[in-house]
This record gives structure tokens, C-alpha cells and sequence, in this order.
């Protein structure tokens, strides 16, 4: 597995950066071919918290851990724990997924860009989208940990929002 981490307000020292990637690469059992697969780490401070994001775009799916601690190392323990257990907590459902070929190869390209105006908007992402359908679209929503997905439908072809309604269900979304 390849690693790209950057600190915001923090220096990447050479045995953090170490850390990491001991940590991150225990994931590695979990890939078939982990040498195509980059995992994002960033590492922010707020005050006495440091707080580490971790993103990995597998081939079918991306995982996505953050969490926050006093101690940086604790932080990175804990999220990479969390990414582990949606691997296993859904590994039954992505690798019969797999087998009946219900999805193209689906990558997630994010591009984050901050606003230094005064504008409303803060942060802009740009998602490259592959069709896949309702029950794909929320397995990928609860392992990014989001309460909204955006996906394109694979049965409409139309774009469709998938959200977590406040009884707990699902709801959607669709554009004509």
C-alpha cells in the first residue's frame, strides 16, 4: 500500500510517519493487491486534539476513519481499529457483491479545495461516479460514515442521493 500524509498545523516527523504506515499496513491482508491502493492520512490539530482522517479508495469501495484523542498515536490506533472493523463488519456483503459482478470497478477521486474568501461555500469535492445500485450505495455510505451518499443509479441511470431519514430509515433522492 502506498501512503500520501500531510499535516495541518503538525510536522510529519519520519517516526510518525513510520507509525502510520506499521498501523495502516496491517490492512494490507485485507486487499488482494494492496501495491495499487493509496491510503490519505491527514492529521490535524484543534487545540489540545489531534485528529487523524484516514481514507482509503479500495477498488470497489472507500473506507474512511477519523477520529480524535489527546495523543496522536492513540488517535491513529483508534481509527485504524474503526477502518478494520467496517472491513470485517462488512466483508460478508461487499465479497458476495463481488462475485455476482453487480458493480464496475467504482474509485472515488476526491479533490478537497478550501475557500480563503468570504464566500459560504468552505469546501468543494469533486467525486468521479460509477453506477452501482440502492443496496451498493448504502453499504458505501455507512463505511464512509456519512449521513448522505451521492451515486449514480445503475437501474435509472439518473443521479440519486441516498440519506439517512430521522426515523432511521433510508431515503432518496432522484434527479430526472
Amino acid at each position: 500500500m502506498k501512503y500520501n500524509i500531510r499535516g495541518e498545523k503538525v510536522e510529519i516527523t519520519s517516526a510518525i510517519r513510520s507509525y502510520i504506515e506499521e498501523k495502516i499496513g496491517k490492512l494490507d491482508k485485507y486487499f488482494d493487491d494492496a501495491s495499487d491502493i493509496t491510503a490519505s492520512v491527514v492529521i490535524k490539530v484543534r487545540g489540545n486534539e489531534q485528529k487523524i482522517e484516514i481514507t482509503v479508495p479500495a477498488m470497489r469501495y472507500t473506507l474512511r476513519s477519523e477520529e480524535a484523542h489527546s495523543d496522536l498515536y492513540a488517535a491513529i490506533d483508534l481509527t485504524v481499529d474503526k477502518l478494520e472493523r467496517q472491513i470485517r463488519k462488512n466483508k460478508t456483503k461487499i465479497n458476495s457483491k463481488i462475485k455476482h459482478n453487480m458493480i464496475q470497478n467504482f474509485e472515488v477521486t476526491l479533490e478537497d479545495e478550501y475557500e480563503n474568501d468570504d464566500s459560504i461555500v468552505l469546501k468543494r469535492k469533486k467525486v468521479d461516479m460509477k453506477p452501482m445500485d440502492e443496496e451498493e450505495a448504502i453499504l458505501q455510505m455507512e463505511m464512509l460514515g456519512h449521513s448522505f451518499f451521492v451515486f449514480k443509479n445503475v437501474d435509472t441511470d439518473s443521479i440519486c442521493v441516498l440519506y439517512i431519514r430521522k426515523d432511521g430509515n433510508y431515503g432518496i433522492i432522484e434527479t430526472k
